[in-house]
């Protein structure tokens, strides 16, 4: 059977094109904290590979034979929620089937029922592994996946079930090693109120789970990276990739493992999953892959989005999009960025993690507008001809005067809500050829748009700055630094034509006052700045 990119569970070399998953972290650290007999973490956003690297570690203990290693996935005790019997019977099955079939062990699978039975949810776990321990001729490491699949009482048992046994491991009577596997860090497994505090009181001292300095997590692919999972491509099939190919992808996806192979997949397989050796894939091709994913909104893309409702995601993805703090925590940081959503860019700035999330983040939470704006067919461009910014413009002018307050009110990402209000009403346009580029980061008190649209025998680039005005601002400070922001986008993308867009948001001021548009220059770039 042919290999080819994997966008869903596990890699398996024989099927898929496959980096080693044992490089992908510090091996030599990991195998220090197994012979240390150290409890730990890893941890990484879904579909980055930590399954693939679970089973290779799996691989390699069992494969130098001094230690026997078990993997086991307690996903499915996520149905049981807070029944602590439902979800340890489980989690305890789980365990005795993968036994015997990774190890042919049926210890655990011909004795846990009776234990269950006898010593009841909240220690059976326990015993089991004891007694497992002392019945195996070798020590034994349980590496747990979906760990934070386990919700309340039901966690709580476990962990602490673990960390009653946790001494005896120095002498071989209970796990010499557990691996902890998850989405989140340890901080965000979900627990009531008062179990986390009982938590955060049990993870003191000594415990097995004070694990902070050995909490791992899995990075993204590198450039490099890139290349080698690529060439595997060319040199199985005899495919090509054009020069810049890795380049681009890296770019557009900053190595995230899930959107490289997605990527790769929908260029060389396409809808038929065929491929056509003759046919190089050129860095065009990349682009338009790009674009089906974000228009398809695979499972991957959608599991992201659907956290956007979260308090905790709005407040830094609403504070992102809108350039402005709008009350996140570093607490709210540390758990987007686990879920993979933001990262600090070279210079320590918070930003969206890449440029397809970036794009595809603004765009979902602008759909509803996008819906309601489909019943106003914006103004057909002919193919080769330039796009009229200032036509455009002056239409959201308009529309933003009769709509932006009722539409504005019913919308979570208030602070952001005129610039994804503004990004709908172009991307009706600008989407059916064109494309949108979004720059926007914490702090920096704006959002830049860069609209690249085709003409006959070149591109048109359009460099639109975006800036709110609130009650405290002075509003000459704000268009006198959005006119040095525009004129250096426009050095930096080589066009002459610029906007500043000043969303005036101070209470009190009236439409007529709100509404104008006039001629500004800087540093010899002319730019038209536009108060709505």
């Amino acid at each position: 059977m042919e290999r080819f990119f994997n966008t869903a569970g596990p890699v398996d070399p024989e099927h898929h094109y496959v980096l080693d998953p044992l490089h992908r972290w510090n091996l030599k650290q990991v195998l220090a904290l197994i012979a240390q007999k150290k409890y730990f973490l890893l941890h990484a956003p879904r579909q980055t590979g930590k399954t693939t690297c679970m089973y290779a570690l799996r691989d390699h203990i069992n494969a130098r034979g001094e230690l026997r290693c078990v993997y086991i996935n307690v996903e499915t005790s996520q149905a049981a929620g807070e029944d602590v019997l439902a979800g340890m019977q489980a989690i305890l099955s789980g365990m005795g089937i993968e036994a015997s079939q990774q190890l042919e062990d049926p210890f655990v699978d011909q004795n846990w029922q009776n234990v269950l039975e006898k010593h009841g949810p909240l220690k059976a776990l326990h015993v089991i592994l004891s007694m497992w321990c002392k019945h195996s001729g070798k020590p034994i490491v349980v590496l747990i996946d979906e760990i934070d699949a386990l919700v309340g009482k039901t966690l709580i048992s476990v962990l602490r079930q673990l960390r009653t046994g946790y001494p005896g491991r120095l002498k071989n009577l209970f796990p010499h090693n557990v691996l902890l596997c998850g989405l989140r860090d340890v901080r965000d497994w979900r627990m009531r109120p008062q179990e986390r505090r009982e938590f955060q009181e049990m993870t003191t001292g000594g415990s097995p789970f004070n694990i902070k300095s050995n909490s791992l997590r899995l990075g993204d692919f590198t450039q490099q990276d890139i290349a080698t999972l690529y060439q595997q491509h060319t040199d199985d099939t005899g495919q090509m990739f054009e020069s810049g190919v890795v380049d681009q992808v890296f770019d557009c996806t900053q190595g995230q493992p899930w959107l490289v192979n997605a990527l790769a997949y929908e260029a060389c397989f396409g809808i038929e999953g065929l491929v056509d050796a003759d046919k190089t894939i050129m860095v065009n091709d990349m682009q338009q892959a790009k674009e089906a994913l974000i228009q398809r909104r695979e499972t991957h893309i959608d599991q992201l989005l659907d956290k956007l409702k979260e308090p905790r995601v709005y407040r830094v993805i609403g504070s992102i999009v809108s350039g402005e703090d709008i009350g996140m925590t570093p607490e709210d940081v540390e758990y987007a960025m686990d879920l993979g959503l933001v990262c600090k860019d070279e210079t320590n700035t918070l930003v969206i993690a890449n440029p397809i999330y970036r794009e595809v983040i603004p765009r979902t939470l602008a759909t509803i507008w996008e819906t309601r704006l489909s019943t106003t067919r914006p103004t057909p461009v002919e193919v080769g001809q330039p796009l009229d910014m200032n036509e455009l413009l002056s239409a959201f002018q308009r529309f933003f005067r009769q709509h932006s307050e009722s539409w504005l009110d019913q919308f979570q990402y208030k602070e952001a809500g005129p610039q994804l209000l503004l990004q709908a009403f172009l991307q009706r346009t600008v989407n059916s050829r064109g494309s949108i580029q979004r720059e926007q980061a914490v702090g920096s008190g704006r959002t830049d748009l860069i609209v690249t649209w085709p003409l006959q025998d070149q591109k048109q680039i359009i460099v639109l700055e975006l800036k709110l005005v609130h009650k405290h601002d002075g509003i000459d400070s704000k268009i006198s630094n959005g006119l040095e922001q525009t004129a250096g986008y426009m050095q930096r993308f080589h066009t002459s034509e610029g906007h500043l867009l000043i969303f005036d948001r101070r209470t009190g001021k009236s439409w007529d006052d709100r509404i104008w548009v006039k001629q500004e220059s800087h540093n010899d770039k002319s730019i038209t700045v536009w108060g709505l």
